[in-house]
């Protein structure tokens, strides 16, 4: 059953002052043509480099950025390199999720003190635009937590990058900040990493759902969404559960050969638009057939949005107790089954979509079908 109350982790004390999520470093396997697709399909800006121009010559990373989402694209300049290690057992995919925080040095000693795996300890990085301090924490699979401390910068991002400001710079779809970041991992694995982020980070089981709640006819799962004292960092932890047929997080795991971050959802103020931009840029969504929207009214009442727009753009929605949201999932961005991105808007709910889950789930056993992966 759907547990919307945190239960067992009810005395998880929020110790870890975390301001926001400072940005999401993705490991790939060309640095320069995957900034350039989400450039040119997402729209952000690129803000910053690092590469061989810049004094860099093991790595080349492009940071874009659109609102207060920052996203990093990395990629190697050495054959033997962590980063390729990455892509060789993972393909594409996100490495670091960096969290901002008032002390990088204390939140290092405060989540390794709870047992946490150390990743980075306390650093010091300065150039003429000031000092930043990081640390840095495994979780689950290969990734890291970075914590970064920037009060002290005014540069474009960090030392060791430049300002980068490209001719081309295409426009921004409204994509405003990052609402929450899902990770998918092994069987049986979910409570011990809602356990860490409780003991290690102070985070609490805001709520849970079964495989009552997300299931259909042929696959299942379970999830359970950890969230730290101020809301601001959001992390549902997915694991497989026993169905007729291999469910997503399944196929997840087998492609990425292991626990991993599975999507980004990116918040916007205007979903219709953002969509519509999006689709003329060429990203590519899951199918929602017409037939969800047959009912939708008496599922979820009066809403803002023209039903038929809705329809056009396939968009979800989804009420709760304190409002509704809209969402939609593009497909894999990449070659592998793995990472993708979810849209959404909130229009005061604070849920997940429980609603959508199965239509979303079916959609995603029909894309698992034609690869051959159900």
């Amino acid at each position: 059953m759907t547990n919307i109350l945190p239960k067992q982790y009810t005395d998880a004390k929020d110790f870890l002052e975390l301001w926001g999520t400072d940005h999401v470093e993705i490991y790939v396997g060309n640095a320069k043509q995957s900034a350039y697709y989400f450039k040119t399909a997402f729209g952000f800006q690129e803000v910053a480099y690092a590469g061989l121009e810049t004094g860099v010559t093991d790595r080349t990373s492009y940071v874009l950025q659109q609102d207060k989402i920052r996203l990093v694209i990395t990629s190697s300049l050495v054959k033997d390199s962590t980063i390729n290690e990455h892509l060789n057992e993972h393909g594409d995919g996100v490495k670091i999720v960096a969290l901002w925080v008032p002390d990088a040095t204390k939140a290092f000693s405060e989540t390794t003190s709870r047992g946490a795996r150390p990743y980075q300890k306390p650093q010091v990085i300065e150039d003429t635009n000031g000092k930043v301090v990081t640390s840095g924490i495994y979780t689950y699979g290969e990734t890291i937590h970075l914590f970064v401390e920037r009060d002290d910068y005014k540069g474009p991002f960090l030392p060791g990058y430049v300002a980068r400001k490209p001719q081309y710079q295409p426009s921004g779809v409204g994509l405003k900040y990052i609402d929450h970041m899902v990770g998918n991992v092994d069987w049986g694995q979910m409570n011990t990493w809602v356990k860490f982020y409780a003991e290690v980070m102070g985070f609490s089981q805001i709520i849970s759902f079964d495989d009552k709640d997300i299931s259909t006819e042929y696959t299942a799962l379970m999830s359970k969404v950890m969230s730290n004292g101020n809301g601001r960092i959001k992390f549902p932890i997915n694991e497989p559960a026993e169905g007729k047929k291999r469910s997503q997080i399944e196929e997840y795991i087998d492609f990425y050969n292991g626990a991993g971050v599975q999507h980004l959802a990116l918040a916007t103020d205007n979903i219709i638009h953002t969509i519509h931009e999006l689709r003329a840029r060429g990203v590519e969504f899951l199918d929602v057939p017409d037939t969800y929207y047959n009912d939708l009214k008496d599922r979820v009442g009066a809403i803002e949005e023209d039903m038929e727009v809705l329809k056009k753009y396939k968009i979800l929605v989804d009420r709760d107790d304190e409002g509704y949201l809209l969402q939609l999932f593009t497909r894999p961005l990449m070659d592998r089954p793995t990472v993708f991105i979810e849209i959404i808007q909130r229009k005061g709910a604070t849920s997940f979509g429980k609603g959508n889950f199965k239509a979303l789930f079916e959609a995603i056993e029909r894309e698992q079908e034609q690869r051959g992966t159900l």
